[in-house]
């Protein structure tokens, strides 16, 4: 913690709204020290509340729209600054970096460099520096920085004769011999690495000619064992009346641990744990670069790749977290063999992963490396003992002459899923109308959200008919978006439900509501005690913990058993996670509840299905039914099912029965029960009475002597 400030107040001079919210974040999610921060974008502003001298530390941005942070700094200090003031950069610039200490800058800071931290450090070290140097000046000649701590190096330059005095102390952290006579300035030079003598040499000039006041450098200086290590050297000149520097003392510190440290924790920020790729933060830094590079120079341009393996989920709930984080490795691994040298891999989370293709600028190339990295993942992985083939949907965005960082992934990520949703092992180029299809699902979803809060949506209802008695058994509720609005099918809002976590509620709407109706039904005759309801359930509803419990709940308030109810479901939400699966229906099943199998022959078809959930009945899909009239042959598809559920005890259900031929052949066939048009349209609950109270058995029954479309 910062001695005896509580809170440090902060002014952050910053035109950049998203730079800003990250450096207040930056503040904020770190422990060490408490930040109040004032944010002025505009340049006039920002001087008029430097004026007001309230707070202790100015972190000001050198770009500052038509003018610069240093130009702040003139305006706003007509004397040395009386709280320390740190620029903050995107990019170093060592003119700039001079011209600020030239101004009494505290420090200079590229942003990019920075982490919570770091910066917290930063500014503590930037207050105590500016009280320390607040302490020199009123003693200039007390060798302040010699005697700071016992563990650093103490040195002494005699300027006039140019000769130095190294403490014993100064020269063990480097290694060197202890001689106690005075030494030539080249003993210090010559050991400084030649990357960084010279910024050490113009820090030094800079405060002898009284820019700065005080000197403080960090660089690397070569041990004795021939390492580098980095050390920090401060020092202060002592005047004559004349303001000319005579002499200069100081201390050499060993910060090499915390060099390794800070450099570590700048890695840790910008890199992923676990594959040790670039991260979100640092491949949008370097597409920004290339992409300033790339306003400056038309021909130069980029293109992201957006990476996402499929159906990683089940490697995880397969074969354990562990062997998927092993896979992650590998196939991060993988793809950076199909890359250009130049080019930038990044894992953003999970399963996705980002490329950056530097100098790629036609759609041509892009999906040749596309093409390339496919053909690296046909190869087997081998993870601990287990071969796995994976394959991953790859979204393709080309830069543009005004494109951003955000935009640019954000495309990517966009055509990654229009790929996703093509099948796998995809790719898709992004285009704008990839776009406008996602801000109208955006909108579709908000909508549809509107509707389920408010109870908006509607159920529908269609007759499960007896096709030999012409009686009513069932009836099945279909969910519909509201009448008075645009009509929208469900084949179109319900994956939006699922996708969006809104299925729970839109299919407990759904479940209440028709019970309630059956209920009444029965109260007034309307139908037999037998006749019960069939609900859709989908996968994501089985995912839900509380499940059994709400549809015990809704049958209770219905006042209904749970022979009422009947479950429809498809083979792929059953085999989705069997043993969860498994487990839900059967406890819902207990209530007495039955289960129809759904869409019957379009999934797995697969016999253990039927005996591994106890489904009372098979539905044949539409599709099916409706190929009887046009195809030859088709009735095999249809005879074949109806012969497997009686072989199993179980009934068949027909849908999409639009026509009394198909009837006449289902009949034919041994199919018990059927749905569709013929017999009725699903219709809201009232349209649904009006067919109760008239419905004619014997008219059923006689619609299959007809000879046209009822």
């Amino acid at each position: 913690m910062i001695d005896s400030i509580d809170v440090i107040a902060v002014l952050l001079v910053e035109d950049d709204e998203d730079d800003y919210l990250i450096t207040r974040e930056m503040l904020a999610s770190q422990d060490r020290a408490r930040f109040t921060v004032e944010w002025q974008a505009d340049f006039d502003e920002a001087l008029a509340a430097i004026h007001e001298r309230r707070h202790d530390v100015y972190l000001i941005d050198y770009r500052l729209g038509a003018r610069t942070g240093l130009d702040l700094v003139r305006a706003g200090f007509t004397h040395r600054p009386l709280a320390p003031v740190l620029i903050l950069t995107g990019e170093t610039n060592y003119e700039i970096d001079l011209e600020a200490t030239a101004l009494g800058v505290t420090d200079y800071l590229v942003k990019q460099e920075l982490g919570p931290v770091s910066l917290e450090r930063s500014i503590r070290y930037a207050i105590q520096h500016h009280r320390a140097i607040e302490d020199l000046a009123r003693s200039e000649e007390r060798y302040a920085l010699a005697v700071r701590a016992a563990n650093d190096g103490i040195w002494d330059w005699e300027l006039g004769s140019n000769r130095i005095y190294f403490s014993p102390r100064w020269r063990a952290i480097l290694g060197q011999p202890d001689e106690p006579h005075d030494e030539d300035p080249s003993v210090w030079f010559d050991l400084v690495h030649p990357d960084d003598l010279g910024r050490l040499r113009s820090a030094i000039e800079a405060h002898l000619e009284g820019h700065t006041r005080h000197l403080e450098s960090q660089h690397r200086m070569r041990h004795a064992n021939g390492s580098w290590r980095w050390v920090l050297t401060r020092g202060l000149a002592i005047r004559g009346v004349d303001g000319t520097a005579s002499r200069m003392a100081g201390s050499l510190s060993d910060i090499t641990e915390q060099h390794k440290a800070q450099s570590q924790l700048q890695h840790d920020a910008l890199h992923d744990a676990l594959t040790g790729l670039p991260n979100r933060a640092l491949f949008a830094d370097r597409a920004e670069q290339i992409l300033q590079r790339a306003s400056r120079d038309p021909a130069a341009g980029c293109a992201v790749l957006f990476v996402d393996i499929d159906r990683f989920k089940l490697v995880n709930d397969s074969l354990s977290h562990a062997v998927g984080d092993q896979l992650l490795i590998a196939f991060a691994r993988r793809i950076s063999m199909a890359l250009r040298p130049g080019d930038t891999v990044a894992r953003i989370g999970g399963d996705e992963f980002t490329i950056l293709l530097d100098g790629v600028r036609s759609a041509a190339a892009a999906l040749a490396i596309t093409g390339r990295i496919q053909s690296e993942l046909q190869r087997p992985f081998s993870v601990d003992g287990h071969t796995l083939f994976v394959t991953a949907s790859i979204g393709i965005a080309l830069s543009g002459p005004h494109t951003g960082p955000s935009e640019l992934l954000r495309n990517a990520d966009i055509a990654m899923y229009h790929a996703k949703r093509e099948g796998r092992t995809r790719h898709a180029l992004f285009d704008h109308s990839m776009h406008r299809r996602v801000v109208d699902r955006m909108s579709r979803e908000h909508e549809l959200r509107q509707a389920v809060e408010e109870s908006l949506l509607g159920v529908h209802y269609q007759p499960i008919v007896d096709l030999g008695t012409g009686r009513i058994r069932g009836l099945e509720a279909l969910v519909r978006w509201p009448e008075d609005w645009p009509v929208v099918e469900p084949q179109e809002f319900v994956p939006i439900a699922e996708e969006a976590g809104l299925i729970g509620s839109l299919g407990m709407h759904v479940l209440s509501t028709a019970l309630e109706e059956l209920a009444g039904w029965r109260r007034s005759g309307l139908v037999t005690p037998e006749v019960c309801i069939s609900v859709n359930f989908s996968g994501a509803q089985l995912d839900e913990p509380a499940l059994p419990a709400d549809v015990r709940a809704a049958l209770r308030e219905a006042g209904l058993e749970g022979d009422a109810l009947r479950l429809e479901l498809t083979e792929s939400t059953l085999l989705l996670d069997p043993d969860r699966v498994r487990e839900t229906l059967s406890e819902i099943c207990s209530t007495g509840a039955g289960l129809h199998l759904d869409d019957f022959g379009t999934g797995y078809s697969s016999l253990a299905v039927l005996h591994e959930f106890q489904v009372d009945a098979l539905k044949i899909d539409r599709s099916f039914v409706a190929s009887m009239t046009v195809e030859d042959g088709a009735d095999a598809i249809v005879r074949s099912t109806v012969a497997l559920a009686h072989s199993l005890g179980l009934d068949v259900i027909a849908e999409g029965i639009e026509n009394p031929i198909q009837l006449r052949r289902l009949r034919a066939l041994g199919c018990e029960l059927g749905q569709g048009f013929l017999f009725s349209r699903p219709l809201d609950a009232a349209g649904i009475r009006g067919v109760l109270a008239a419905w004619s058995p014997a008219k059923a029954v006689a619609l299959a002597e007809r000879l046209t479309v009822a």
